[in-house]
């Protein structure tokens, strides 16, 4: 972790990365993971093309670089196996940024959505 991410990233997030489907076509989960982040909630930003926009929800800035789209994330620790039973949010959306000073590890935005 950089320097910056160390003293910047201080809250925790669980997140449950997909894993693949059943026969059903339902997403089956990793266990969650306890991750560093910070966050923030922007309830009149939009995000996508003509057609597929979301309403943003949370937007979780952190180094953790494993997450995807379509897996899930909670602000807080959880044990629950099943995100939505947390309550947790999907992840819509996920930008990627340099690491400016340090050059050790690249900073995330992961942006949920409704």
């Amino acid at each position: 972790m950089s320097n910056t991410a160390n003293w910047a990233y201080t809250a925790k997030a669980t997140l449950w990365r997909v894993s693949g489907e059943n026969e059903y076509g339902k997403k089956i989960f990793h266990p969650p993971e306890l991750i560093y982040c910070d966050y923030g909630f922007d309830s009149a930003l939009k995000l996508g093309d003509i057609g597929s926009g979301f309403v943003v929800k949370n937007t979780f800035w952190t180094e953790y670089s494993q997450a995807n789209q379509g897996d899930f994330i909670l602000v807080g620790e959880s044990l629950e196996a099943d995100p939505v039973k947390a309550g947790a949010d999907e992840i819509k959306h996920i930008i990627r940024y340099a690491d400016t000073f340090e050059r050790i590890a690249d900073d995330y935005a992961l942006i949920t959505g409704v």
